[in-house]
């Protein structure tokens, strides 16, 4: 990864929590620690943020209520070819005229790009989606009333009477924190409530993860497994995962992220 885009995700990580540490950055980057130590140093230096031991901290701290939720240009960079293929996948799934529900994240996202010709109906909670669809694909979009998230690029709300209740879909497509036995993981109240909101309006839950995800935890659960139909991810997946996954009936396609000028290839696992 370049240094300028480290330097992005560095000070957009610190304005997720109060201090970041040198190994979440190094985790985020894909970067050593020596490398995260020094751009660090260095963007002390310009006056961007402030050197801490071990980590770094905001020059103005965050401010209260912000969503826990990572915010969206820290991550929508990270693990891209995994996220792009998986996103292919997940479209191909999908057959002209469908309704779908597309939640808000960096992987589902990556689903736009695939679907410039497409011509299906579309619900969404990310502004991020709805704003790239609008401009560049022939769906329909729709988008739930509430309150936007600029960090999350995610639009919503606590209550019940939204648009959401009225939308009816094949499929919905989301990413999530983690996954493990007791179910898909994420990490914020309010995600994990207008997440169980679009969910209950799809026929088929589609799970869109890269491998790593199956390492993480988190201290709340959307949803136990058996709610689950589809779960797409990369070919990096352990066989205690896989294992896993298709022992809970849920159906399983592996991609493997390919170069730019190569085809993604894609594995199915019943």
């Amino acid at each position: 990864m370049h240094e300028r885009e480290r330097h992005r995700i560095i000070l957009s990580a610190i304005q997720e929590k109060p201090v970041v540490t040198v190994q979440d950055i190094a985790e985020l980057t894909e970067a050593s620690e020596a490398t995260i130590r020094r751009d660090i140093a260095s963007l002390h230096v310009q006056g961007k943020l402030r050197r801490v031991r071990g980590g770094a901290e905001a020059v103005h701290p965050p401010q209260l209520g912000n969503l826990a939720a990572r915010p969206f240009r820290v991550s929508e960079s990270i693990n891209i070819d995994k996220k792009r293929a998986i996103a292919r996948a997940a479209v191909d799934l999908c057959e002209e005229g469908d309704s779908i529900i597309i939640n808000g994240g960096t992987t589902t996202f990556q689903m736009v790009h695939f679907m410039s010709a497409r011509r299906l109906q579309v619900m969404t909670n990310s502004f991020a989606i709805a704003e790239h669809l609008v401009k560049h694909s022939k769906c329909n979009v729709s988008v739930p009333g509430g309150a936007v998230y600029r960090d999350q690029s995610l639009i919503l709300s606590p209550f019940d009477n939204d648009a959401i209740r009225n939308f009816y879909a094949r499929r919905i497509f989301i990413g999530a924190q983690g996954i493990n036995a007791l179910g898909v993981m994420e990490s914020d109240a309010l995600v994990i409530q207008s997440e169980q909101k679009l969910v209950r309006q799809a026929e088929e839950l589609i799970v869109m993860i890269d491998s790593s995800k199956f390492a993480k935890r988190s201290s709340m659960i959307l949803c136990s497994l058996d709610k689950v139909s589809t779960i797409i991810t990369d070919d990096r997946i352990s066989d205690e995962a896989a294992n896993m996954v298709t022992d809970a009936g849920i159906k399983l396609i592996m991609v493997r992220p390919a170069a730019s000028s190569e085809k993604e290839d894609t594995t199915s696992v019943a």
